[in-house]
């Protein structure tokens, strides 16, 4: 008789998390080699993958989301855009793991927002693990900034990203189980693409002229990161449950982590590795609390 394989039924499923959380580990990889302003690189990032994923949904037959549900995921990818903004500037100001270690934090606002605004009760567990990440946040800003003698500004940055991220998920969490993915994915990504052009006309930030490594990589990014990331990720969301899936995202980090020492030779120093590990056991209290 055949032992049963750890991961059940949804091998499958599985297959397809571990891909997708390899495919947004490079995103950070990818910013950094394009070496672009971040509105840039977000631009382009939400322009190809919509480019792709526009006309699959509309290729298929789907109940069109009511006007309500419209207005939240259109305002939900404008959110989605100042996040991507701010952590691809982010990304090119610190490390590519510490940004998004640190963007990855999103769960502890989450439940701090939802505990305040909303009243809900929350366990044990996630206090437990909101001030084991907050003294591993402490600690990993507050030793770089020792060792520089001023704060990262990227790290400012990715934590910026991380609030805003943190109320992308708030905004659009009950609208995303009444519209499909993929009419979803293309409001949010459109929304996000006429925002960040408009944003990167006002500043006046250069659109056009980059080499071609630099849109072999952007296009990456869209088709890579964003793209094949997501889509990965939310189809193990529609077949294993959101709290198991929320713990294997925490491996995003560690993934941009070893991605950015084969290709950007950047390597985790102490305090890094320290500060690191204290907000993955934070984030884990908290994700498991939620079961």
């Amino acid at each position: 008789m055949m032992k049963r394989s750890i991961f059940g039924k949804h091998l499958q499923a599985y297959i397809a998390l571990f891909l997708g959380i390899l495919c947004v580990g490079f995103a950070a990889v990818f910013v950094k080699i394009a070496n672009v302003p971040g509105p840039v690189a977000a631009f382009y990032r939400v322009l190809i993958a919509s480019i792709v994923i526009a006309p699959l949904s509309l290729t298929k037959t789907r109940i069109r989301p009511t006007a309500n549900d419209t207005i939240v995921v259109i305002i939900g990818g404008i959110i989605f855009s100042l996040t991507l903004a701010l952590w691809n500037t982010s990304v090119l100001l610190t490390s590519a793991a510490t940004a998004t270690l640190l963007v990855n934090s999103a769960p502890l606002w989450v439940g701090i927002t939802s505990y305040i605004l909303f009243r809900e009760n929350l366990p044990k567990g996630y206090w437990i693990g909101l001030v084991v990440a907050t003294i591993g946040m402490m600690w990993l800003i507050g030793a770089e900034a020792y060792e520089q003698l001023h704060f990262n500004s990227g790290n400012l940055l990715a934590l910026g990203a991380s609030a805003t991220y943190s109320a992308y998920l708030l905004i659009t969490q009950k609208t995303r189980s009444r519209v499909d993915l993929l009419t979803f994915m293309s409001i949010s990504l459109l929304s996000s693409v006429v925002v960040l052009f408009l944003f990167n006309i006002a500043i006046g930030a250069k659109l056009t002229g980059y080499s071609n490594q630099t849109w072999i990589t952007l296009i990456c990014l869209g088709l890579v990161s964003q793209l094949g990331g997501w889509l990965g990720i939310n189809y193990a969301l529609g077949h294993i449950c959101a709290a198991r899936v929320s713990v294997w995202l925490l491996s995003e980090s560690v993934a941009t982590g070893i991605i950015a020492m084969i290709f950007l030779n950047e390597y985790l120093h102490l305090n890094q590795i320290i500060g690191g590990t204290m907000i993955l056991v934070g984030i884990y209290f908290v994700t498991q609390s939620n079961k």
